[in-house]
């Protein structure tokens, strides 16, 4: 039975990395050890991919580092027919304007996301859509953090991924300035937060996840 899609085209594109100690959640080891920081991290990603899935949002690409090797990636293709893809770039910015490029040639429009912000949910994902569906050439969520959680494109533009200091607290507001030169309609979204570090960790209760 072919699912019935909210938006049947656009397109959610996660990026994920395989759940592998050591490599997920760095930031939080301090606070939960490499094992529980990793079995947070594939709480996290099972958890979006479910609500996603479930609610039939949008089709979901599932894009991978370092690879799409790992078991649990390809549960996701095995059990949810998700598509999965290997990152492509050299850092963050590259990899995601490769996998904007790639998916927009068959998408109309499309939102990127990762795994670190617990509460984007499917209502918030169907609420940036919208705006893309509507006109909207872009939409951003920031994070409190000054990142975003969430970018949606209609097309793609090399300021949007180059030169911006990843990880860093200027993300957004480099992203927003991008937009406004590029005289794009665009739209913002309430800020969400983004799990990153310990201090981070009591907010999960809110939402009933499971640190441990």
């Amino acid at each position: 039975m072919v699912p019935e899609y909210l938006h049947p085209d656009g397109g959610i594109l996660l990026f994920a990395k395989a759940p592998r100690p050591g490599e997920v959640k760095t930031r939080l080891i301090p606070a939960l050890g490499e094992e529980n920081a990793t079995a947070l991290y594939q709480r996290l990603l099972e958890r979006l991919v479910n609500n996603l899935s479930e609610h039939q949002v949008a089709p979901i690409e599932l894009w991978c580092a370092p690879d799409t090797g790992h078991p649990r990636l390809q549960r996701f293709h095995s059990e949810f027919d998700i598509p999965l893809h290997q990152q492509q770039g050299e850092d963050l910015g590259a990899r995601m304007a490769y996998a904007a490029a790639q998916a927009l040639q068959h998408r109309a429009y499309i939102v990127l996301i990762g795994v670190d912000c617990p509460a984007l949910t499917s209502v918030i994902m169907d609420q940036a859509l919208q705006s893309l569906r509507h006109g909207s050439d872009a939409v951003l969520i920031p994070a409190e953090d000054g990142g975003y959680v969430l970018l949606g494109l209609r097309r793609s533009a090399e300021c949007l991924f180059q030169g911006i200091s990843w990880g860093s607290e200027t993300v957004a507001e480099a992203t927003r300035q991008c937009l406004d030169e590029l005289g794009w309609q665009w739209e913002e979204l309430p800020v969400l937060w983004d799990l990153d570090r310990p201090e981070d960790l009591p907010r999960l209760q809110e939402l009933y996840i499971e640190i441990e």
